[in-house]
């Protein structure tokens, strides 16, 4: 991952006023800058707060295992093709005490051989929700009920929705990742695989 190849398709605004002295803040302490992402956001603060907070609701869930919800946004983030969003969930997984080398193989999960049959199930259902119609069927859920339970495949299932709302709204408006896993020396994220194709099954 790199620093953004090209500008955002909104310019980034100046973060002003107590509020932004406040996020700027906690942006530089959490990664050393503050993304340009935060900047796009600015021109509009009531949709940059009710995503804030809504991802911070999400974060506070426990039904579902971290891990397993970590994967899953960022499966969606590869398949949609959020660099952002992939990135970012892979810099917070050594801040959330994830298996590093897990999460950068999530772009190639189908290829890998690192992940578990209740992981796989997590990513097929996450790639297969996010599909334009959703392709997720009666087969795939019920191995996740089994072992989630309903509230934790409801978690999951909430998470993936964000996940598609957050990567699709950062393509749109062409925000791309800035290098928070690069930054601090974590390795690069693997590459798709030759069999990584939309639709095709764990």
């Amino acid at each position: 991952m790199t620093t953004t190849p090209h500008p955002t398709r909104v310019p980034a605004a100046p973060i002003t006023g107590l509020y932004g002295a406040l996020v700027k803040k906690f942006a530089g302490r959490m990664f050393g800058r503050v993304p340009e992402s935060l900047g796009v956001m600015w021109h509009h603060l009531p949709a940059l707060k009710a995503s804030m907070a809504y991802g911070q609701k999400l974060q506070k869930w426990d039904a579902c295992d971290e891990t397993l919800k970590t994967y899953a946004h960022m499966a969606v983030a590869s398949l949609v093709g959020c660099t952002w969003c992939l990135d970012f969930n892979y810099f917070m997984s050594r801040d959330k005490g994830l298996d590093e080398d897990k999460a950068r193989e999530v772009p190639r999960w189908r290829d890998s051989a690192v992940f578990s049959p209740l992981e796989r199930q997590v990513l097929e259902y996450a790639e297969a929700a996010s599909q334009t119609p959703p392709t997720v069927t009666d087969e795939m859920v019920a191995p996740l009920l089994a072992a989630l339970g309903p509230a934790g495949l409801l978690e999951l299932t909430t998470v993936i929705g964000f996940a598609n709302m957050t990567t699709r709204s950062n393509t749109a408006l062409g925000i791309e990742s800035e290098g928070f896993a690069a930054a601090c020396g974590m390795k690069p994220l693997a590459q798709p695989g030759p069999s990584a194709t939309v639709g095709s099954s764990a």
